[in-house]
């Protein structure tokens, strides 16, 4: 990388400030362009920056000579006044340097990466935090920025490593005359390669961070006229849903994000469940309402006769009304128009979801990460399993291989491209 990038870094203008970075071996060159001179390495001072003899704002200045810098490599800041006017001018400038070009989505995390600042694990967990929208998601991806899963696999792999260095010690130097001890060596390897089966297996009985992010999916489903439009509007605190006393008003699925007690959830008012019709766009809406009732994390059920499904959470709507009681106890006792049981019900929401959430100590996986940790244990089973120290080898390598392929360290140029193009520009 012989080029220089450079990109607003903080958010769309017009702001009070805009932070402008450059990132390469031409930045403090550039910078020296437009400013005149530097500051020393870390400390702040206010330079005019200026091109072709025309002033274009006093700002801030910040150096940071490679390699102990965010991207490994010369970084410079400028926090200039965030007007579009003068962002651009700036920019533009820069852009008239040698070797200077404008970054692409996400290539200041991407050079972090290839110049090993950062792995792939915390790549990710930036690509997270920049997209959380809940404290719970924010709390999962700054952990994994923060290194602490990245810490927790370097451990795995340095238990790996002096593993596949002892059976490797075994091939080279076996010893045909104390049989005896080289079967301790192996009995050896075998339990310190099932001990760490045992702990990826133990990771792998989490869940992953992707409901974190997708949302916990909960349904509302029961008749026509029960209620659930009515309900919805009150659990979103806003009007999202078309209420009316005509039977049938919801044709079609309404899905509404919404954030409770710091977790996300996407709540979805489905068509009233009839048992039969003769309106095409009425059954069209009952085939969706199904659909949704089999993708949900949870369904709250509004209907008089009992759920289906013993999962679902029963619920008794419009209970302010004279005649609705629940005899039975099996029910939970809901008004939305007179705000009665609310808080009841997102307590017992989020009872049932707690079993769903990832750990809060930084070990916490997405998809892509517990199919690697998958492949990973399939890896130390097969070495556990077996009594041929060539084979155990094999296997070790092909655990550690599918770390790398965790990190990062070993990874296509297809994956990474589809990692980085969510990030905004200037990150």
């Amino acid at each position: 990388m012989n080029d220089t990038i450079v990109a607003l870094s903080s958010g769309a203008p017009p702001a009070a400030i805009g932070v402008i970075r450059l990132s390469g071996p031409h930045a403090l060159a550039a910078a020296t362009a437009l400013a005149g001179s530097l500051p020393p390495a870390r400390e702040a001072r206010v330079r005019r920056l200026s091109h072709n003899g025309a002033l274009l704002d006093h700002a801030l200045v910040l150096i940071f000579p490679a390699p102990d810098t965010a991207t490994g490599e010369d970084l410079v800041e400028l926090h200039a006044h965030g007007g579009p006017a003068v962002i651009d001018a700036i920019i533009a400038a820069l852009l008239t340097q040698p070797g200077v070009r404008s970054a692409e989505p996400g290539e200041f995390t991407r050079r972090a990466l290839t110049n090993g600042r950062i792995d792939l694990t915390q790549a990710e967990a930036l690509a997270a935090l920049l997209s959380a929208q809940s404290q719970a998601q924010h709390r999962a991806a700054i952990l994994a920025a923060d290194g602490v899963l990245r810490r927790n696999i370097d451990d795995f792999e340095s238990r790996l490593l002096a593993l596949s260095a002892r059976i490797e010690l075994m091939l080279d130097f076996a010893d045909e005359e104390d049989a005896a001890n080289d079967a301790a060596q192996l009995a050896a390897v075998r339990h310190g390669v099932d001990a760490l089966a045992a702990e990826v297996e133990a990771w792998l009985a989490y869940p992953t961070v992707d409901a974190l992010h997708n949302g916990f999916r909960i349904v509302l489903a029961g008749p026509p006229n029960a209620g659930k439009s009515t309900l919805l509007n009150s659990l979103v605190g806003r009007q999202a849903a078309i209420v009316s006393d005509i039977a049938g008003t919801t044709r079609d699925r309404i899905e509404v994000p919404v954030v409770h007690n710091g977790v996300q959830f996407l709540l979805t008012d489905t068509a009233g469940l009839a048992e039969a019709t003769s309106d095409p766009v009425e059954a069209i809406g009952i085939e969706r309402a199904a659909a949704a009732i089999d993708a949900a994390d949870l369904v709250l059920w509004l209907g008089d006769s009992p759920p289906s499904r013993p999962e679902m959470l029963w619920l008794l709507p419009r209970a302010d009304l004279p005649g609705r009681k629940d005899a039975s106890g099996e029910r939970l006792t809901v008004s939305a128009k007179a705000g009665v049981g609310l808080d009841a019900l997102w307590q017992a929401i989020h009872e049932r979801i707690r079993g769903r959430l990832p750990p809060e100590d930084g070990r916490a996986l997405n998809r892509r990460q517990r199919d690697c940790m998958v492949a990973v244990h399939r890896n130390l089973i097969c070495a556990g399993s077996s009594a041929d120290p060539l084979l155990i080898a094999h296997h070790l390598s092909e655990a550690r291989r599918n770390l790398h392929r965790l990190t990062g360290r070993s990874d296509t140029e297809s994956m990474l491209d589809a990692l980085f193009e969510r990030f905004c520009i200037g990150k």
